[in-house]
């Protein structure tokens, strides 16, 4: 729904939005006509009446599927939701949301950046299914959100990385994020940010044999693989979501990497809108080519 909303419907605690920002995903589903009556939005953060500070989770599954028992909610047995998607979602003033989704954040990070802690969850899942490790030469295909926020969980953790960057405004964003503009050789591990049979192809000529491709960036349709990769026999390792289990959320490690890194939103965040500039927010993040990373709405 592309409209001013106020409130969301539902039970739970009432959170009173304060950043709530674009995702690629939301472009894409938009033009599919795939909300509904829902409202947009599943990156955001905000404020709870007892005046905590949180980053919402909005994914949820059964609750009593072995796989949610192990914090893999993307992968219930009885289906998943995705508050933004499937429900009403963080475009509005207030949201309510189920207290098992609320992730409180560290102390002292800026709420109207606290949108990026889901994206940046995404990538560290990402990173943890590709086993990005101390030592490996790690390349990233795609500098655009995904992309980014991949390689500012490689800085976090230490680890050197390379990417392919399309627009000047993405490799000013990257070399922010302290990433080597210059890719060469062959890398143990490339993780493809795009979602395409392009840059796949670009992964297989770029990761070294028995290496690692991760798949971080959505395929939105069918794609193919080179006839060079099964020669070259490296793992292919999709990531879906994040691991929701406390004692090893991808949310929380997200949000004590944004709270170390506050610089990183200096790098991602390129526009910023009003909750009622929707529209024209929407035509800002589907346009690359003008600028745009991440769009992000200041609610309050």
């Amino acid at each position: 729904m592309l409209v001013d909303a106020p409130e969301s419907k539902g039970e739970g605690t009432k959170v009173k939005v304060v950043s709530s920002s674009i995702c690629g995903s939301d472009i894409h589903m938009l033009a599919l006509d795939a909300f509904g009556d829902h409202i947009i939005g599943h990156e955001f953060a905000g404020v709870t009446p007892d005046g905590r500070a949180v980053a919402i989770e909005p994914l949820a599954g059964c609750g009593q599927c072995g796989f949610c028992g192990e914090g893999h909610l993307v992968h219930c047995e009885a289906g998943i939701s995705l508050m933004g998607v499937t429900g009403d979602g963080g475009m509005a003033e207030y949201v309510t949301v189920p207290a098992s989704h609320l992730v409180e954040l560290p102390s002292g990070l800026d709420i109207r950046i606290a949108s990026l802690v889901e994206p940046l969850a995404v990538a560290v899942h990402a990173v943890e299914r590709a086993r990005v490790r101390e030592g490996d030469r790690a390349l990233i295909i795609g500098a655009g959100p995904i992309g980014l926020t991949v390689g500012a969980v490689l800085r976090s953790r230490g680890i050197p990385y390379d990417i392919v960057a399309r627009y000047d405004h993405q490799k000013v964003a990257a070399e922010k994020l302290a990433a080597g503009l210059t890719p060469g050789g062959n890398y143990d591990v490339v993780m493809d940010a795009v979602g395409s049979s392009r840059s796949l192809a670009e992964a297989v000529e770029w990761v070294k044999p028995l290496g690692r491709i991760g798949l971080v960036g959505i395929f939105w349709e069918a794609v193919s693989l080179e006839p060079r990769f099964c020669g070259k026999e490296p793992e292919l390792i999709p990531s879906a979501g994040y691991h929701c289990k406390s004692t090893n959320r991808n949310f929380k490690e997200a949000g004590r990497i944004l709270h170390r890194h506050p610089d990183i939103s200096q790098a991602l965040v390129t526009h910023r809108f009003p909750l009622d500039g929707v529209k024209e927010a929407f035509t800002t993040a589907a346009d690359r080519s003008a600028g745009a990373i991440k769009v992000v709405f200041d609610v309050h």
